[in-house]
Order: C-alpha cells, then structure tokens, then sequence
C-alpha cells in the first residue's frame, strides 16, 4: 500500500539522516583540533554508538520489517550478531547521554574544583565504564542466559528470559534514567537557589554623591563605599550564568527527548516477558524505531547549542569546495 511504502522510505531517510550526522559530528570532532578535549570526547563517544545504531542496527532491523509477518531469515549467526550490537550500541547511546549530563552538571554546581584535568580523567572514566557496561549487558545472551533466536518460528528478538530483561532493562535504561532525572533536578535546584540570591544580594542605590558608576553597558555594575566596606550589585546576567543557563537548557532538552523516544519500549519491553503479554507487533516496532530515533536527535540538539560546531561545519565544507 502506499501508506506502507511512505513509511518504509520515512525509515529509509531516518537510517540515512542519522548515520550522516554523526558522521559529520565526527569528522568536525576529528579535524578541528579545539574539539580535541573535554567535553568534546564524550560528544564523540555518543556519535560513535549512534553511528554504528544507524550503520549496523537500523538496515536488519529495517530488513525484518519488510519480512512476511516480521520472521527472521537471515539465519543464526546473523540473528546473533544484530542482537548483539542492538543491545551493545543502544545502551552505549543511553549511557553516553548520561555521562553528558553529569559532566554538564559537574562543570555547572562544582566550576572551581572541577578543571579541566580533572573532566578528562573523569570523563575518560565515564566513556570506559560506558562501553563495559553496554558490552557486559550485550554479550551476556552468548553465554547461555536466554535465547535470541526461534528456529521454528523464524523469530530473532532480545532473550526473553524474565532475569535476563530484568537485569537488561535495569541496566540499559532505568538506572541511566534515575540519574539523568536526578541530575535535572540538581541543576534546576541549584540555578533556582543562585538566582533567588542574586535577588537577597540586590542593593538599591544611593544618592549620586556616594555612587561611583561603571559604564552602562550590560551587566552594569553599581559600587558603593560607606564606612570601609563596599557592597555591588548586578543589573543582568552575568557571562557563566548565561552559560549555566544555557547548558541547564541543553541539558533539559536531551534529557526530554532521550526519556520521550525509550521510555515506551522499555516500558513494553520490561512488561510483555514478566506477564506473558501479547504486545502487536505493529506497536513493538512503532517503539523500537522511535528508540532509534534517538539516535537521530542527539547530535541536532547538543550541536544546537553549541555555535563552534555550526561554525566548524561551514569551514569542513568550504575548505571541502
């Protein structure tokens, strides 16, 4: 039908789109020697496992859809090999989404002791554990903890083992998830707190004989001397609220669309196998795509805010011409 071929050429151009982005994050990442620190590396990690989602997930999920009633016929071996790399990049993804918030948290609530070295070691940390963690929960089916692949029924999907899904699950989304939503809250808490103080430490001016006024351009800074102290205040945001601002934006945003595309198939993921659930499959691949999509929208949103990268893609491609 047509509706079937719109939709199918929609996921074409998703696969597509999605590997292409991260692609170019990669290569911007790559050539652009001020890129080549923190937090640039955990950018890169994330475009690393969306590519490979696009590159080697994304084309057999997209052949299964367009079997007779989604069978797989692509045999064993390769059934096991999507498996794999479905869960391994997936939760790579998740993870390295994860470990962005809490370095943009890190940098925001804790900016005198939280240098530069001290991001990298930390970061560095964050990308190992990321990837062990993804690996350990990928390959964990290999080793005899559930089954991915039906001979019979010509069917490959996730193990299904209830212990399996649990563990899987717990740890591929839920638990990345409580962290991302605590530290969301951590930093609106803290932006509320600092800009409620900056309203305690307001000062109203005195009379223009005891005034000694800077120029007015903003912020604008108002300093008055009486008996040997000297007290200020700020008309404006200042240049590291601004940024904190923005960075708590940037933070919200990925937070809400990571939760928006994978909360619906964790959700059935964890409930169809603990209640013996029979899900539509039409509804199971709705979900699974629209966790792809993720993939998609990660690297839109934290380049989005980031003015170096729309200025390095316009130099890789001039220099390119």
């Amino acid at each position: 039908s047509i509706f079937t071929i719109l939709v199918l050429t929609l996921l074409v151009l998703l696969t597509v789109a999605t590997f292409l982005w991260n692609l170019l994050v990669l290569a911007t990442i790559l050539r652009v020697k001020a890129f080549h620190r923190v937090p640039h590396n955990l950018v890169a990690s994330t475009a690393v496992s969306d590519v490979l989602v696009a590159a080697l997930v994304m084309p057999l999920s997209l052949v299964k859809e367009l079997s007779a009633g989604r069978r797989w016929w692509l045999g064993r071996e390769l059934c096991l090999v999507w498996v794999c790399f479905d869960v391994l990049c997936c939760t790579a993804s998740i993870w390295n989404v994860t470990a962005i918030a809490l370095d943009r948290y890190w940098s925001i609530t804790r900016h005198l002791e939280y240098t530069l070295l001290t991001r990298r070691r930390i970061s560095n940390v964050m990308i190992a554990l990321t990837w062990a963690l993804s690996a350990a929960i990928s390959l964990a089916p290999l080793f005899g903890w559930g089954e991915t692949y039906s001979p019979e029924q010509e069917r490959c999907q996730v193990s299904q083992e209830p212990s399996y899904t649990i563990v899987s699950t717990g740890g591929a989304f839920y638990l990345p998830l409580c962290v991302v939503l605590f530290v969301y809250w951590k930093i609106y808490k803290a932006a509320k707190f600092r800009m409620g103080g900056r309203r305690r430490n307001a000062v109203v001016p005195l009379p223009e004989a005891a005034q000694v006024k800077e120029a007015s351009h903003e912020p604008q800074m108002v300093f008055t001397a009486r008996h040997a102290a000297i007290t200020f205040q700020t008309d404006g945001e200042t240049w590291r609220e601004q940024k904190e601002k923005k960075a708590a934006l940037m933070v919200g945003i990925l937070i809400g669309v990571f939760v928006l595309c994978w909360i619906p198939f964790f959700i059935t993921e964890l409930v169809s196998p603990l209640c013996s659930c029979n899900i539509p499959p039409v509804w199971k691949s709705i979900f699974l795509w629209l966790g792809y999509s993720n993939s998609f929208f990660n690297p839109l949103i934290y380049t989005a805010f980031n003015k170096n990268y729309n200025n390095a893609f316009k130099n890789l491609f001039v220099k390119q011409r």
